[in-house]
């Protein structure tokens, strides 16, 4: 395959599946069913213009049965009066009237059978059309209650999607809670048991800071004592002034 065919290749499978995309199904339904009505329509007006020669034929055809009757009625005066010249023309003139009309009524018959096929087929392409016209519409309904649902699995798994990935934030944030909560808690307990120091300790270990707890606990003892003592003397000194 040389370089331009394979080009024009590509280009036209390209094309082809651009076309598909931009294709609607529903509007080339539409177009199509356009079509066949024009194309009744046109049957429908070749039957009405078959109709509308047969009508002129058959007046022509009346018209000259009648001038053939009166020819002959006119031969038939003229023989009684003696007049048998008279009576011939009008006979001959009445031979070509009959050969007229010969030639009419075989041209009616052919528009006859003429407009009768096509008034036949109009009528079965009628049929065709509406038929065609249904299934469109059933068709149609169909792509779009199709279009539709796709429509809607695609928001579907696209929220999908998305509630995935909230998902995922959701438990790293459960995550890293957990994490701190139990950092926290572990820091409590050190600084409970003492094993971690205190940083308003400005580095002070622990001896010093058991040292310091036990003289803040003899310092409140020793107040304890004196609030003790100051009670009782102030009980006792009613007792002597009686």
């Amino acid at each position: 395959m040389g370089l331009w065919q394979r080009f024009t290749l590509i280009f036209k499978s390209k094309a082809s599946k651009a076309l598909d995309r931009a294709e609607d199904p529903r509007e080339t339904l539409d177009y199509s069913y356009e079509k066949q009505l024009e194309l009744l329509q046109k049957v429908r007006r070749g039957v009405a213009d078959v109709a509308t020669s047969r009508k002129r034929i058959e007046l022509q055809l009346q018209g000259l049965s009648q001038k053939e009757s009166t020819l002959e009625e006119q031969a038939r005066a003229a023989l009684s009066q003696g007049r048998e010249d008279l009576a011939r023309e009008a006979l001959t003139r009445r031979s070509g009237l009959h050969q007229q009309i010969a030639d009419l009524q075989g041209q009616l018959a052919q528009l006859q059978e003429q407009e009768e096929k096509l008034t036949a087929a109009a009528s079965q392409l009628q049929t065709k059309v509406e038929s065609f016209r249904t299934r469109k519409e059933t068709i149609k309904a169909s792509y779009s209650a199709a279009e539709a649902t796709t429509k809607i699995n695609e928001a579907f798994a696209g929220i999908s999607t998305e509630l995935g990935d909230v998902g995922m934030a959701v438990q790293r944030a459960e995550d890293k809670t957990a994490e701190m909560q139990a950092r926290a808690g572990a820091i409590d307990e050190l600084m409970a048991t003492g094993a971690l120091e205190d940083p308003m300790g400005m580095g002070k270990d622990s001896i010093t800071a058991e040292l310091e707890q036990m003289a803040s606990q003899a310092e409140v003892e020793s107040t304890l004592a004196a609030m003790k003592n100051e009670i009782g003397s102030s009980e006792k000194k009613p007792e002597l002034e009686q």
